[in-house]
């Protein structure tokens, strides 16, 4: 009997791509998984729209509002599976992503491999997003991994992963104190527990940039800064059990330093935390510094006033593209046209 995969999907005010997200791990090619939603108390119609799906294979629950880390550790509860497929709400997957991992975990016959692939962003049209081919997108050693990520301040997005029961068993849930970079602490905690990543380059996934909203973003929200540092201190300590050398403490610094600019210099407690976890590498962390277009602010007005027009200036052009987009998206049918639309 081929393995079980469990996709998990976890749901916050989600009404509005849920369903083609749902669609996506529907459309699997793969035969034999399951799909498990939850529900973090949204106070929109993700729960109704949901249950449109459910049936004996999609298992749709719903808790009180925890967080993201949370729901996913509810639904990894309930599933079955041999394999975990993880999904958030708004982004999709290829048919034949599963399927094509799957066929790689059987020739690697490892339970302790972990699998990626490709993934590119996109706003509203699948059919627009942009692959774009990093040093993460290739077999390789746990440790070599996390150092090409901090050294390259790179990123592979959640739901390029497959993950064996096994693997996910011996990573341990996700830590629920995280209201950011919740994925950033949970995968280094899987990767150093594997046996290597094998990247699987025709397996796709389409990541959606969405507003301000999004679970990823960070803007002003104290709870978040705190925990983005709190999840780098933690993979810190986690690469440094593994080994302890020049390189490491290297990419270490690196990682501390591409955060800074989050926290400097408004986050005073955060910026101390940050420059005291430098000095425990070995390091020090410079001054963030601002583009050309910004310095002439900062020279006038300070770093900070400079930093907040340039956050401004970012969301103002983040919405045209969006807008932009958007428009596009409905003038050829929008939601209609994209279920009909395979993003294979």
């Amino acid at each position: 009997m081929q393995p079980l995969v469990s996709i998990l999907i976890p749901a916050y005010n989600a009404k509005r791509w849920i369903s083609d997200t749902i669609r996506s791990a529907l459309a699997q090619t793969w035969p034999r998984k399951e799909i498990i939603i939850v529900d973090d108390g949204s106070f929109d119609q993700t729960l109704a729209i949901a249950n449109q799906f459910a049936s004996p294979n999609v298992l749709v629950v719903t808790q009180p509002n925890q967080g993201a880390s949370a729901a996913r550790n509810k639904a990894f509860e309930l599933c079955q599976g041999d394999y975990v497929q993880w999904l958030d709400a708004d982004d999709l997957l290829s048919p034949d992503k599963v399927a094509k991992q799957m066929a790689a975990a059987q020739n690697c016959q490892d339970e302790r491999r972990l699998l990626s692939c490709s993934w590119g962003y996109f706003i509203y049209r699948p059919d627009k997003a942009k692959f774009v081919p990093t040093a993460l997108w290739c077999d390789l050693r746990a440790l070599e991994w996390m150092l090409r990520k901090w050294e390259q301040n790179l990123h592979m997005q959640t739901a390029t992963w497959l993950v064996s029961r096994e693997l996910t068993e011996a990573t341990g849930p996700w830590d629920i104190r995280l209201q950011g970079d919740d994925d950033g602490e949970y995968f280094c905690r899987v990767i150093l527990a594997s046996n290597g990543v094998r990247f699987v380059p025709d397996a796709k996934v389409y990541y959606r940039i969405t507003d301000s909203g999004r679970w990823s973003y960070i803007g002003q929200s104290n709870r978040k800064l705190e925990a983005h540092l709190l999840s780098r201190q933690l993979q810190i300590r986690y690469l440094l059990s593994t080994e302890d050398n020049g390189r490491v403490r290297a990419a270490c610094l690196k990682y501390l330093q591409t955060a800074y600019h989050n926290f400097y210099p408004e986050q005073v407690v955060l910026v101390k935390q940050s420059q005291e976890l430098a000095a425990m590498v070995g390091g020090k962390l410079d001054i963030p510094k601002l583009s050309w277009k910004y310095r002439w602010i900062q020279r006038l007005f300070g770093f900070a006033v400079a930093k907040r027009v340039r956050q401004r200036w970012n969301r103002f052009k983040s919405w045209v593209i969006r807008s932009w987009d958007a428009a596009l998206f409905h003038l050829r049918g929008g939601n209609q046209n994209l279920r009909e639309t395979s993003v294979a």
